[in-house]
């Protein structure tokens, strides 16, 4: 699922001023990288990124106005392609006025931010890496126990909203029920929010619909939470071979991430809570470099060479 970034949504999240009235504010922002045209405003277009929105400081206007003027507007009119999807001037710095006409004929906007340059292109990158980036949604629930983001998956009817209730009432916090939004904002980095439509709701069979944060207050749930663990419930089947050890690890991948992955087989008595609960200790005792099945493994042998010694 790609997220359609408009240019009308850069205008309202950073509170800039549109320099041109009749533009075309729809124009899509496709990548996350920016581009400040130095050495394309010196007459070097071979390499122009023009898919890029071009950002403007102190350094390019004071050039570009040191210009002759028919120079300026060939400049200008290079600069403006049918891809870019606009132009923003920081440090609030006047717009030359071939640029404004040029622009302005093309619908290609114009913007302007009283931020100093270096300043607003972090901010700006960091918006655009985190709205671009790519995204999927997975069946499941999504919830942070003792700081852990745990993804429990599993069939249509299997308890994970039910367990999902049972953490809340624990004190940990729900993020999504049902369907969770992931996005990739970095390399082995997955963040999980609900859809704005389902957030802070969550589905229990025979009970209906129940607004987490109205029942339990606002302590009991997040808007968005790293993915760390994926918990996979299944129906216990007397014929398969689970785990008993922990020494094989599996991983799950999403999009390009592997996660950890434990297979909980569901039965009558399982306090999948508590299972739960205990993973995510595990999880954190693992990170910290206390693995209980290599060290049980480590006993064993020990024992064993004692043994025979």
């Amino acid at each position: 699922m790609d997220k359609k970034l408009k240019v009308k949504d850069l205008l309202e999240d950073f509170s800039l001023e549109l320099l041109c009235k009749d533009t075309d504010l729809d124009r899509l922002v496709t990548v996350s990288d920016l581009s400040r045209p130095g050495i394309e405003l010196s007459g070097f277009f071979t390499y122009y990124p023009s898919e890029r929105v071009q950002i403007l400081g102190k350094t390019e206007i004071t050039f570009v106005n040191g210009l002759p003027s028919d120079v300026r507007r060939e400049r200008m009119e290079q600069l403006c392609q049918d891809d870019t999807p606009c132009i923003i001037i920081a440090r609030d710095m006047p717009a030359p006025d071939e640029l404004l006409e040029v622009a302005c004929d093309r619908k290609i906007p114009i913007l302007k931010t009283p931020l100093n340059t270096t300043r607003f292109i972090s901010k700006l990158t960091n918006y655009l890496e985190a709205q671009l980036a790519p995204t999927r949604t997975i069946h499941g629930v999504l919830i942070d126990v003792y700081g852990v983001g745990i993804l429990i998956t599993g069939g249509s009817g299997i308890g994970k909203s039910e367990t999902a209730l049972e953490l809340v009432k624990r004190g940990h916090r729900l993020v999504a029920d049902d369907a969770v939004v992931i996005r990739q904002t970095a390399e082995n980095e997955l963040i999980g929010t609900a859809p704005e439509l389902i957030r802070h709701l969550l589905e229990i069979r025979g009970l209906g619909i129940i607004n987490v944060m109205t029942l339990f207050g606002a302590g009991a749930v997040r808007i968005h939470k790293k993915i760390t663990l994926v918990i996979n419930l299944e129906m216990w089947d007397k014929d398969k071979s689970y785990e008993r050890l922990g020494l094989d690890e599996e991983k799950m991948k999403i999009m390009d991430t592997e996660i950890p992955l434990i297979t909980i087989p569901v039965r009558p008595g399982r306090n999948l809570a508590v299972i739960v609960e205990v993973a995510a200790m595990n999880y954190r005792l693992k990170l910290m470099g206390y693995h209980a099945a290599k060290e049980f493994t480590a006993r064993l042998t020990e024992a064993m060479e004692e043994e025979i010694d």
